[in-house]
């Protein structure tokens, strides 16, 4: 099912911090905002994503470009609101910032996740990641996660 086109992508602001933080706990039903600090909107807003519809927050994706591999981009963080679950948005999330990426010359985009989200490991795996893992203490003694990566062809055309 396609996105409804009414739900749009803008750059993040700083000021979208409160709204995202705001629904996180509720839209994975468990508490997570620890995971995602100001810092990430602070910092990296020009590389993050917000989505909205008539409705309000529909869903953001937090990424940045690797300061340290300057053929790297990373996905830190997504959401999609419940509502919308399932219509493509996160599949069109990812895309634009593919496409960020492969505008700033990063070839490469990295994700992680714990190896229990079952649901990111298959969604990351249909978007032509690699996934690699569970890597054993890869956050730390017994945090183990999986390991996505995924090469950005050479020439990507922005859109797709």
């Amino acid at each position: 099912m396609a996105v409804n086109q009414s739900v749009r992508l803008r750059p993040a602001e700083p000021d979208d911090y409160d709204r995202i933080v705001g629904v996180v706990d509720d839209w994975w039903g468990r508490p997570i905002r620890s995971i995602l600090p100001r810092l990430f909107l602070d910092h990296f807003h020009r590389t993050s994503l917000v989505a909205e519809d008539g409705v309000g927050l529909a869903g953001f994706l937090i990424g940045l470009l690797s300061p340290s591999m300057p053929d790297t981009a990373y996905i830190h963080f997504v959401g999609v609101a419940p509502r919308l679950r399932g219509n493509g948005l996160a599949r069109r999330l990812y895309h634009q910032f593919f496409d960020l990426a492969a505008t700033e010359r990063r070839t490469k985009v990295k994700a992680i996740t714990s190896p229990q989200n079952l649901g990111s490991v298959a969604f990351h795996a249909a978007m032509g990641f690699t996934v690699t893992g569970p890597v054993a203490d890869y956050d730390g003694p017994a945090i183990d996660r999986v390991v996505f990566q995924l090469r950005l062809s050479p020439g990507r055309e922005v859109g797709r």
